[in-house]
């Protein structure tokens, strides 16, 4: 088996805790070289890499993948640069900032013959994997209600890229990436979009609240994200004919990969039971509810699925079209929040 030669631009939070780990446990991969300021830091956590100083630099390395963990404004011009040297790329959520922007840099990779891909990561979250599974064996029956939270309790705004008023900065690129990206993926493209996105906390900084409504027919889809929520209560709520399905807590891949464990082991993404979701169903008249575990969540099923597109030409993991439509959605809860109308799309 022939590695894939990978160059991580970018040592940040994300490029350290949620890429690193997986590159550096996977046979299938083999970090080449790390774009840092902090050289230091990632010779610490990737013995013997080579550490550069600019993208440049790191594209005249022995690489055949670049993986991009950068500031958000950065996406496009460092997905582009890399693409025009020929390297496949996998770039942090979200893709870009603009969907003109998604739309140049897919057709410029299919000119190229080039992959790309972007790290929509929660596909492979315990709970929604879960809840993938109870709508693919239709036990809730036909789904009238879809809820989903991804709230905290941070009164302090500190001061950083993303939560400054900035390209590519706010609650809505960053956590709304990926409720958006589930619900797309659970079904498909609403006819309408209705958002209210505003800095609930200080006017002159980003965005850190968002209620999003998809409109599907019959079904709605109901997305939050607030800063100021102490008791989050239910992080999701599906509701169906036949039944629905509850779930507190958060997947704890996030906080095992940040506290260093090994996402090989065997236990890895398996939820502790006191977070296990509920299910109540209806038969008749009769009305069961009970504790049902978890599915396992495994985030290295992404990098997994990068290998077998680029080594054995399988489709990606996440196709970039979807991400392109995350962003395409983004942009309508942008439009419907600035004009307070509800926005049907095409």
């Amino acid at each position: 088996m022939q590695p894939i030669k990978v160059g991580l631009a970018g040592y940040g939070f994300s490029g350290q805790s949620f890429h690193r780990p997986f590159l550096s446990h996977l046979k299938e991969f083999h970090i080449e070289a790390v774009l840092s300021s902090n050289k230091e830091k990632v010779l610490k956590d990737v013995e013997g890499t080579t550490v550069v100083s600019s993208l440049d630099d790191l594209l005249q390395e022995d690489i055949e993948l670049v993986v991009i963990t950068t500031p958000n404004h950065l996406h496009y011009s460092m997905i582009k640069q890399s693409l025009l040297a020929d390297k496949h790329v996998i770039v942090e959520k979200p893709f870009v900032t603009s969907s003109s922007e998604g739309k140049e840099l897919l057709a410029l990779a299919k000119e190229r013959g080039l992959h790309l891909s972007v790290f929509h990561n929660r596909r492979w979250d315990a709970d929604f994997l879960t809840i993938q599974q109870l709508l693919k064996e239709e036990t809730l029956g036909q789904i009238y209600t879809y809820a989903a939270h991804f709230d905290r309790f941070r009164p302090a705004i500190k001061d950083r890229w993303k939560e400054n008023k900035m390209e590519g900065a706010g609650v809505l690129f960053d956590l709304g990436s990926h409720l958006l990206d589930q619900a797309l993926t659970l079904f498909g493209t609403p006819e309408w979009v209705q958002a209210d996105v505003f800095p609930q906390r200080n006017p002159e900084k980003a965005e850190d609240y968002f209620h999003i409504t998809l409109g599907y027919d019959v079904l709605r889809v109901q997305l939050y994200s607030r800063s100021i929520v102490l008791d989050p209560g239910p992080r999701y709520q599906v509701h169906g004919l036949k039944g629905s399905y509850v779930k507190h807590g958060m997947d704890r891949q996030e906080e095992d990969l940040k506290a260093g464990r090994n996402p090989l082991s065997e236990e890895w993404g398996m939820e502790d039971e006191e977070n296990w979701g509920t299910l109540t169903t209806i038969s008749g008249d009769d009305i069961t509810s009970e504790i049902i575990p978890s599915e396992k969540g495994d985030y290295t099923q992404f990098y997994l699925g990068v290998y077998g597109a680029l080594r054995e030409n399988k489709p990606l993991p996440v196709d970039p079209r979807d991400a392109l439509h995350v962003i395409t959605l983004i942009e309508a809860c942008k439009e419907s929040a600035e004009s307070g109308r509800v926005i049907t799309l095409k």
